[in-house]
């Protein structure tokens, strides 16, 4: 550490393994079962029906980052000059050392939130699985934290937000998740403790650089510690930096954001975690847990964490694993351990084991609209991918980004309104379905299967079709209607390898109901005419019953 902070000047004689709990390893206690924690141990994992079944859930990726509705990562981007948050949050609340990221928990109220009738829009977009967010990088717990006095109980909100999600998504029938961001706070706030390189307060060091428990008295904060959020000085920006250039530099060489390894000289930190979120688990038994990592975070603690999951989710459901458990970026020989996520992207082709999307209409966290209208993907976009994610044995994860005070806006209403309109009438070959011999057909349209491959997809085609199956009936999804309102799909030609079978009806799915759809199949393939009374404006769906 010493030689990470080698130039800056700490005020006073601390140091970040003196913050937080004092538990050490050997004192994390775990729920007994089959599972121990490690990678061979969580190897017998198998994804539950209930997940492979649900197809699609709907996420809040909520905290005080979107009060100030200036997109992602607000509470490290203010601190950095030169930055347009850095920019807006000095015009709006003051230089960053005299009016820091704290001061935005405390200014998030979420007084307007009405999480009920949220909830009645997310199912009725077709969600069957709703998750929240428990925590950011920003390190600030969204629910009745016991080990972490920085949460929305206490503090902006006054309540408990993954709680009172939690009990509106179990009385809606949904399945219930949470995801966990904060393993990255001890890297990710680093900036926090900087200082402007260039200008009037050049040198001046930020807000959690100086502010310790004692100065809260008198204040909002009283009896708060702030280096208890923001983590302690790990990698501070040495004296001695004159450029906005030169600080960026320094903070690209030294930023260990995807680095899940703990922090070698702040070990309270990582026991602190555990203990956050293993209080997370056994106070709200969600049957997800999202790590925002690759594999799982902060070593040994995180596959006791994994581990005790796993063991206390089967002993609530008398011996049946219910839990699913996403992480990026798993290694070859970590692939079944848990559900593979992909973050803004997905797979190229069908993967064996269950996976996940998770992806945004927008930001992640809430950006405002000025002189246009918001660039949200549109239903159509959502329910192409959502079909293409299906056919490959995928489930989408969709945040609608909230406002600080709880509310969405007018076009995202009417982005869930249309997915309201589409899901019933189509939802029979999504939900509950297995993917076909092939995914599809219909030139590649992303590559690979990688985290962040979605902007790089190029546009569908009324060439681009997707399968799935239930039973004895094969679903084809029209990713785009033909302007001829005719399509040829090659796969399931006569004498096909992948169909041999007779076919005896194919129907597109219509609010109207089942539509017969004329068709003729041939060695080129099975050759169909959409009906055009009811061309649908987004995906359009066939039902293709055997003889």
């Amino acid at each position: 550490m010493m030689k990470m902070l080698a130039g800056a000047t700490l005020a006073g004689a601390w140091h970040p393994a003196t913050f937080g709990q004092s538990t050490t390893r050997s004192s994390r206690a775990i729920a007994s079962g089959p599972f121990e924690p490690t990678w061979q141990s969580l190897a017998q994992y198998r994804a539950p029906d209930w997940f492979r079944d649900a197809k699609f859930g709907i996420w809040a990726h909520w905290t005080a980052q979107c009060v100030p509705e200036q997109g992602d990562w607000y509470a490290r981007r203010m601190y950095l000059q030169g930055d347009p948050s850095y920019q807006h949050h000095l015009k709006t609340c003051g230089h960053p050392s005299k009016s820091g990221f704290m001061e935005i928990d405390n200014l998030w109220n979420a007084g307007h939130w009405e999480p009920a009738e949220l909830m009645k829009l997310y199912a009725s977009a077709g969600a069957k699985y709703f998750v929240a967010l428990a925590n950011h990088h920003d390190n600030f717990d969204c629910y009745d934290s016991a080990h972490h006095e920085w949460n929305s109980v206490r503090i902006g909100p006054k309540k408990d937000i993954v709680g009172t999600w939690a009990k509106l998504a179990r009385e809606k029938g949904l399945r219930f998740g949470v995801t966990n961001h904060s393993a990255h706070a001890w890297h990710w706030f680093q900036p926090a403790y900087g200082y402007d390189p260039e200008g009037d307060l050049a040198g001046v060091r930020y807000d959690a650089y100086r502010l310790r428990k004692e100065d809260g008295k008198g204040t909002w904060w009283d009896g708060l510690d702030p280096q208890d959020l923001y983590t302690g000085p790990n990698m501070v920006m040495p004296d001695g930096i004159k450029s906005i250039k030169e600080a960026n530099d320094w903070h690209a060489q030294h930023d260990r954001k995807w680095d899940e390894n703990p922090p070698a000289n702040n070990p309270a930190f990582v026991e602190r975690w555990f203990l956050r979120c293993k209080d997370l688990l056994d106070k709200y038994e969600p049957d997800l847990l999202y790590f925002d990592n690759h594999e799982l975070p902060l070593g040994r603690a995180g596959l006791d964490i994994a581990a005790h999951f796993y063991n206390a989710n089967l002993a609530r459901h008398g011996g049946k694993l219910e839990a699913v458990l996403n992480s990026k970026g798993l290694a070859p020989d970590h692939v079944g351990t848990m559900v593979l996520d992909i973050e803004r992207g997905r797979a190229d082709r069908i993967l064996p084991a269950a996976w996940q999307t998770d992806t945004c209409i927008g930001d992640w966290h809430y950006r405002r609209a000025t002189f246009e209208n918001h660039k949200y993907k549109s239903a159509a976009t959502v329910i192409q991918m959502l079909a293409d994610i299906v056919s490959k044995n995928g489930n989408l994860l969709l945040n609608i980004p909230l406002r600080g005070d709880g509310t969405i806006d007018e076009d995202e209403r009417k982005i869930l309104a249309d997915l309201a309109a589409w899901m019933p009438v189509n939802g029979e070959a999504i939900f509950g379905t297995r993917p076909f011999s092939v995914f599809g057909e219909g030139a590649p349209d992303v590559a690979g299967s990688g985290n962040f491959n979605e902007n790089k997809a190029r546009p569908y085609t009324a060439q681009d079709v997707r399968f799935t199956t239930r039973g004895d009936t094969l679903y084809a999804f029209v990713l785009a209607w033909p302007d001829d309102g005719k399509i040829v799909i090659k796969t399931l030609a006569q004498g096909s390898e992948h169909h041999p079978r007779g076919i005896g009806k194919v129907e597109m799915l219509s609010s109207a109901g089942a539509a017969p759809a004329q068709f003729d199949r041939n060695a080129g393939g099975l050759a169909v005419t959409l009906p055009a009374e009811h061309r649908s404006p987004f995906v359009a769906t066939l039902k293709i019953s055997p003889t």
